[in-house]
């Protein structure tokens, strides 16, 4: 049921359940977290972390993975669902002046996509990047560049876990993980 108590629409579990049981790389954390209420009456959201370890130091970036559906169809959408996803990554100092630095960060988001065969129409989106510099009693920081790829887009299925698994592959590219081969998968280790 939504938050109103109606029955959830088919459509829309048919689509949660696509995304249980993906096997991410281990260095990537989900966590479910509130969804927005006011874009349509279905939604699920997830955050990232990518970290290689559980200490907050070693953090390397970050993202959101949003799930709308909205039976009734929304024409912005051209269709019932809309995925919106963010991933956010310190990048080291020289990237920041790299004048390629947003076409790089949408094709991270596009080669991901296809790698993850999600089947999409609608993308749209923005790369941004964000250099900080410290003054005052700052000046012993350095300066912090960061890269951060909004998108969204309408999938053709209901079978997300494409879209998740690309999102996932965005977000570790961001933070500067290494991509895995082709077939092989990562293993979660055993604690």
């Amino acid at each position: 049921m939504n938050s109103d108590g109606a029955q959830v629409p088919p459509a829309f579990e048919e689509a949660l359940l696509s995304l249980r049981g993906l096997r991410q790389r281990p260095e990537v954390r989900l966590e479910e977290v509130p969804a927005p209420t006011r874009i349509a009456p279905y939604a699920l959201a997830l955050t990232a972390e990518v970290n290689p370890t559980a200490e907050p130091e070693t953090l390397l970036g970050s993202g959101r993975f949003v799930v709308l559906h909205d039976p009734e169809g929304q024409s912005a959408w051209n269709g019932t669902f809309r995925v919106i996803v963010m991933a956010r990554a310190r990048l080291e100092d020289e990237l920041g002046a790299d004048p390629l630095l947003g076409e790089v960060g949408w094709a991270w988001l596009t080669d991901a996509l296809a790698s993850a065969g999600a089947g999409y129409h609608s993308l749209s989106g923005t790369v941004t990047r964000v250099l900080s510099e410290s003054f005052g009693g700052l000046v012993l920081r350095d300066q912090d560049v960061e890269i951060e790829v909004r998108a969204s887009w309408s999938p053709n299925t209901t079978d997300l876990g494409p879209h998740l698994m690309a999102w996932t592959q965005l977000t570790s590219s961001a933070s500067g993980l290494e991509p895995l081969p082709d077939g092989v998968t990562a293993l979660t280790p055993r604690r």
